[in-house]
């Protein structure tokens, strides 16, 4: 029997100034990961949101879902006691994390080469709307704004239609994920050099990181590819379509696929040059859909999740997220956990660690939200102790 080793971030001290999402998102993964998580809050409103719905018993489920497990001090950075508390706790931590606008921690005094300077194994990550540099690193953005601006909003919704914001917020949860990697790696450096690194990840710089097929369409040809709906831009038939109680998704991906298909369906299209290869495919998907859609109309959702499924052929249904809690993959896979409730407080569900490990246990439940400066006491003692 494998020995059961520690989570691989145990013992590491995440001290977190982040707020509302890519950085919270960031500190999570890593608490997943094992890290202890210090959130370091504003006095009296603490995280925004705190104040975001929907509420449970007066407590924001957002918040919840985003720090489950993370410990809450509050401090006034501008305030000398509070400065005092704050510097113990960057002596004994591994990681800071910020989402200020670039500037706003050198002026507090506490900028990565001051900081560096003092501590040079502390590993500093920000993350901001425009990154550190660039004419517009000043400049505030928002989830959408990087959608906008990054061309994501240009690829998404249907032909002809106004541009449409992916409804995940990827512009926080992608940067939130890269930061988190350039986390664990400026930890993997640390153990050869003995130093800390800063990471610095831009929200615009991680919209654009993200569109393989869109960058390489526009690069190529010169011309940027517009909204598709839900159809690939580049492969057919891999797209929604509609059955008689539904939708259905079809995913062919490969010309082997795409004549397994057409026997499920009884087209005899494989050998037609309208449809013989992707490319041709691709130049002739409205009416390839059109002729899919007539057979699949036939039939329920089931019916045909079914006979794809029996052909090996990648498919499912389109589910809404009361469907998705209860999909019976997700559950098997831990992706849906309850947060344990504070005495008195309400309980939340939120999402599983999607990073499985061999050597990192499934727990039974995620940790609870703290309450805003919940931690104080236990924070303080523990510095006492080091």
């Amino acid at each position: 029997m494998m020995e059961q080793r520690m989570a691989p971030l145990t013992g590491i001290i995440v001290l977190d100034l982040t707020h509302v999402l890519a950085g919270p998102y960031c500190s999570q993964s890593l608490g997943d990961l094992g890290a202890r998580v210090i959130k370091v809050e504003r006095p009296g409103t603490g995280d925004d949101t705190r104040q975001y719905p929907p509420f449970v018993q007066g407590e924001s489920a957002y918040f919840a879902t985003l720090n489950a497990g993370k410990q809450s001090i509050a401090l006034d950075l501008k305030a000398e006691a509070d400065r005092s508390i704050f510097e113990r706790l960057v002596a004994r931590a591994d990681v800071l994390l910020e989402n200020y606008r670039p500037g706003v921690m050198a002026r507090l005094g506490y900028g990565w080469d001051s900081l560096h300077a003092r501590h040079p194994r502390l590993i500093y990550g920000a993350v901001s709307g425009f990154g550190q540099t660039g004419p517009d690193a000043q400049k505030p953005a928002y989830d959408m704004v990087v959608q906008a601006r990054g061309g994501v909003m240009s690829i998404t919704g249907e032909a002809g239609g106004p541009p449409v914001r992916v409804g995940a917020s990827i512009g926080d949860i992608v940067a939130g994920m890269f930061l988190a990697q350039g986390v664990l790696a400026a930890l993997y450096d640390r153990e050869r050099t003995g130093l800390g690194a800063m990471v610095d990840v831009g929200m615009l710089d991680a919209q654009l990181a993200i569109q393989e097929h869109s960058v390489a369409l526009t690069s190529a040809t010169g011309v940027p590819p517009g909204p598709t709906g839900a159809r690939h831009p580049t492969i057919t038939p891999f797209s929604t379509f509609r059955a008689a109680d539904g939708f259905v998704v079809i995913a062919a991906g490969n010309d082997a696929m795409f004549g397994k298909l057409c026997g499920v369906l009884g087209l005899t299209l494989a050998d037609d040059p309208r449809f013989a290869t992707n490319a041709a495919r691709c130049d002739n998907n409205a009416l390839l859909k059109r002729l899919i859609e007539a057979v699949t109309l036939g039939g329920p959702v089931a019916h045909w999740i079914a006979v794809l499924e029996a052909a090996g052929l990648p498919t499912g249904r389109v589910q809404n997220m009361a469907e998705v809690l209860r999909d019976p993959q997700l559950l098997a896979r831990h992706m849906v956990m309850p947060v344990t409730p504070r005495p008195g407080g309400p309980a939340f569900t939120a999402t599983g660690n999607p990073i499985k490990m061999s050597t990192l246990p499934e727990p039974a439940a995620l940790g609870p939200a703290p309450a805003l400066d919940g931690d104080r006491t236990a924070i303080l003692e523990w510095l006492d102790q080091g």
